[in-house]
């Protein structure tokens, strides 16, 4: 049946400001960029370590996410890392603020969260 998850799609609402924050901020590697010029969007194709994970489109005036985190359908992206306090520092010197550091009560691992530019909590996860 299933073999693993293919992509994740993004709509955000300023694609310049989104395209740089998982680019540049992220470092998630272009894969393809297509402008659609008759829906006046954006798909932009992203990958990790050569990995196709996201899709992030543009669409005029999208409807705002309706809370944080719990509204339904998909509650937050998750990534892993190997140091939080390196990742922080990194995303601190680009004004990126995170919330205070957690312990998950079943793993024992270590994890934060911050926020993409349309407010889609991101979970980094130490481990």
């Amino acid at each position: 049946m299933l073999q693993s998850i293919h992509h994740i799609a993004i709509i955000c609402a300023d694609y310049p400001k989104s395209k740089y924050f998982y680019s540049h901020i992220f470092g998630l590697q272009i894969i393809r960029e297509v402008h659609r010029a008759e829906r006046n969007s954006y798909k932009l194709d992203l990958a990790l370590n050569g990995q196709y994970i996201i899709e992030l489109f543009s669409f005029p005036s999208p409807p705002l996410r309706s809370s944080r985190p719990e509204a339904c359908g998909l509650r937050h992206l998750a990534f892993s890392v190997a140091n939080l306090e390196n990742i922080l520092a990194q995303l601190e010197k680009q004004g990126i603020a995170a919330e205070p550091i957690r312990t998950d009560e079943y793993t024992g691992k270590r994890f934060t969260f911050i926020a993409d530019p349309d407010g889609l909590p991101i979970e980094l996860y130490e481990g």
